[in-house]
């Protein structure tokens, strides 16, 4: 065993190591040795390595049928032994894997939660990462020093890396695509058919959607004033809130320009919006449905053109690529307050891929994967590859230039053609790599036009919640205190929407959330984000 491999290895609990042992009677789950060292690709040799994932349900079930990689294989000379699951499945086998110790070489995707990633890694089921990031991975090295920012967040509380991440830059600060997550879809087709201007206050959109509900622009009874998924974040309809106060988003955290981490549901003028909200619902002005919707649903109404208003990320994936709905503009609310909430959200996703403690083959691994973090690579892994016989394709590749350039979607829904092609997992796309390495998706660059032009003057928050790394103590509290508080914040959100009584409830509502913690959750949050900017 190399010196590297011996390091990792201390501190690793007996258990784990008996559970392997144990497992090693059966089929083994992860490659032998192959005794390589000073790896360089190809291979002369083919070798193996077993590794579990998930993918999208709308994919081949073996990822080996996918383009990208078969030519990684090509390129490398290392065939993937995959075991590969879709939705809750994927969970539970990835659980299990770590538990019993039958663990295969890597995990990919591997969506664990910062608390789960510092679990496995004490547990001694996963790796430290950072002396085979130095010594084997020149290509996310050159990432992480374009953007050293980005190692400070995979880096946890005690110095170790335990995982590689997912990047993608597309634009910066409040321009950046991830600023709104909810964009709010105004049927422009029937303003215009009705007479009606766009609305640029709260009452304004009440007077319109009272339009679309009494003219029936859909006809036969089947037009929807507005509809959206609650709390489900593109879909959830809290960009109105917006117009109240500090307005809300996905997780309800908004950093002050004073640097006070505030809690959003826990504000007067959360209890304005849900009013104004119950309003419409009382006016027969909200889909029935979006209290239950699931996404299939939601989206075959929106391509029978029923909607008058609706949220979501990208309108292509409801409606189309069309003319007939258009964003709509922050509304000023009754206190004359306009303002576009920041959602925390950004490119980064800190636990892509993990390397388990079984495995005997560190340094052909860790070189494998760098090979994600080539740009070329991580843009066909992010979005999908070019010279696909069998499907249509994302990118066409220009030789001339040497760089990938998105070919036209002819319709097809993105997020679709994404899913189908496309393989996730670690990797890197920063925006010096567009118009060099990739020219940028014209969904992602029109976005980003819109964002700027719509949103951005209206964005009064200078700051998002940073992506803190809390040690496992502060991670136990947070998530025993979420997972009462959160249920029942979502659970107000919709009684109240639906029923009313928030005015009445609201001193209620703010001493249960006492209750359940907020005020702790508040001060291990401020504490992490003074720590994450000082």
């Amino acid at each position: 065993m190399s010196s590297l491999k011996k390091s990792l290895f201390i501190g690793i609990p007996t258990s784990i190591l008996l559970l392997s042992a144990c497992s090693s009677g059966s089929e083994q789950t992860w490659s032998d040795d192959y005794e390589l060292e000073n790896i360089e690709f190809p291979l002369e040799e083919e070798v193996t390595l077993k590794v579990l994932t998930s993918s999208s349900p709308l994919a081949a079930d073996d990822p080996n049928e996918k383009l990208i990689y078969q030519r990684l294989e090509e390129k490398t000379g290392v065939h993937v032994e995959w075991r590969n699951f879709t939705g809750e499945i994927f969970g539970e086998r990835r659980n299990l894997a770590l538990a019993t110790g039958e663990m295969p070489d890597a995990i990919k995707n591997a969506a664990f939660s910062d608390y789960e990633l510092l679990k496995y890694a004490n547990d001694g089921a996963i790796i430290p990462l950072n002396d085979l990031i130095d010594q084997y991975m020149p290509n996310l090295q050159a990432v992480l020093e374009e953007a050293p920012e980005y190692k400070a967040m995979m880096t946890a509380p005690d110095g170790n890396i335990y995982a590689f991440p997912w990047i993608e830059e597309l634009g910066q600060g409040k321009e950046s695509i991830h600023s709104v997550d909810n964009f709010p879809w105004i049927n422009v087709e029937w303003l215009d058919e009705l007479g009606l201007e766009r609305p640029t206050t709260t009452e304004e959109l009440k007077e319109v959607l009272i339009a679309f509900r009494d003219n029936d622009p859909a006809g036969d009874g089947q037009t929807i004033p507005m509809s959206f998924i609650i709390n489900d974040g593109g879909q959830d309809p809290g960009f109105l809130f917006n117009s109240f106060g500090l307005g809300d988003n996905n997780d309800h955290t908004v950093v002050t320009n004073d640097g006070e981490v505030i809690f959003t549901a826990a504000e007067e003028s959360y209890s304005d919006a849900i009013s104004f909200m119950h309003e419409l619902y009382s006016e027969k002005l909200i889909d029935v449905e979006a209290f239950e919707h699931e996404w299939p649903a939601y989206v075959a109404k929106g391509q029978e053109g029923r909607y008058g208003l609706y949220f979501t990320w990208d309108k292509a994936n409801i409606t189309g690529m069309n003319d007939e709905y258009d964003l709509m503009e922050p509304l000023t609310g009754p206190d004359g307050e306009k303002n576009v909430t920041r959602s925390n959200g950004m490119g980064f996703d800190r636990a892509r891929m993990v390397i388990t403690s079984v495995n005997e083959n560190l340094e052909l691994t860790a070189k494998w994967i760098d090979e994600f973090y080539e740009p070329v690579q991580s843009v066909q892994n992010n979005w999908g590859t070019y010279g696909d016989d069998e499907q249509q394709n994302i990118f066409e590749w220009d030789a001339d230039n040497e760089m990938l350039k998105h070919s036209p979607l002819n319709g097809t829904a993105p997020v679709e053609l994404r899913e189908k092609t496309h393989v996730g997992g670690p990797l890197a796309i920063l925006n010096s790599y567009f118009g060099d390495v990739t020219t940028m998706p014209d969904d992602a660059a029109w976005r980003l036009d819109l964002m700027k032009e719509v949103m951005v003057p209206h964005m009064q928050a200078d700051n998002i919640y940073p992506r803190v790394f809390f040690d496992e103590e502060e991670l136990d509290r947070l998530s025993r205190i979420e997972a009462d508080l959160t249920p029942y914040v979502n659970r107000k959100r919709s009684e109240w929407i639906t029923n009313g009584k928030v005015e009445d409830e609201w001193d209620d509502y703010v001493a249960e959330l006492e209750r359940l913690g907020l005020a702790e959750w508040l001060e291990i949050k401020q504490a992490g984000y003074d720590r994450q900017e000082n």
